[in-house]
């Protein structure tokens, strides 16, 4: 650490005080060189989810888009909204345990197809015609027959 007033790189810690939120460190350093003291703060490092869009684009994963999505593919239907959002959590369990903290929104939407499968066919089929994008009647319609 350099001190602010001479730069040199020896000190010593003199006090240690974890922030009331728990989210950074506080230290009070004592220069070895200067003798004055300074503050620095200790924080873990952030790195967001990501998810990449079809077009290459990449954004923030927003677990409660993924949830509304998949709430308005329930809708009027017997489908408990506490399973939805363990299913929501394996999603971001696994992009989480991605090495590059990142999925495909196309690894996710298939995902979340296969677990609306099991849970509720009706809830499937609402899911894959947004997520799809079903150009007409017949491409729709191959899809519910399969």
């Amino acid at each position: 650490m350099l001190c602010p007033y001479c730069n040199s790189r020896k000190d010593r810690v003199v006090d240690s005080r974890e922030s009331k939120e728990g989210h950074s460190i506080r230290r009070r350093r004592e220069c070895l060189n200067c003798g004055r003291r300074f503050t620095s703060y200790e924080r873990i490092e952030d790195i967001p989810y990501m998810v990449v869009k079809k077009d290459g684009r990449r954004e923030r994963f927003d677990r409660a888009k993924v949830l509304a999505g998949m709430l308005k593919a329930c809708e009027k239907r017997p489908v408990p909204t506490r399973q939805l959002e363990q299913i929501v959590e394996e999603v971001e369990r696994r992009i989480m345990e991605s090495p590059d903290r990142e999925l495909t929104s196309e690894e996710i939407g298939h995902f979340l197809m296969e677990r609306l499968k099991l849970l509720d066919k009706v809830a499937y089929v609402r899911f894959a015609s947004v997520y799809l994008d079903f150009k007409d009647v017949r491409e729709f319609m191959n899809f519910a027959e399969s």
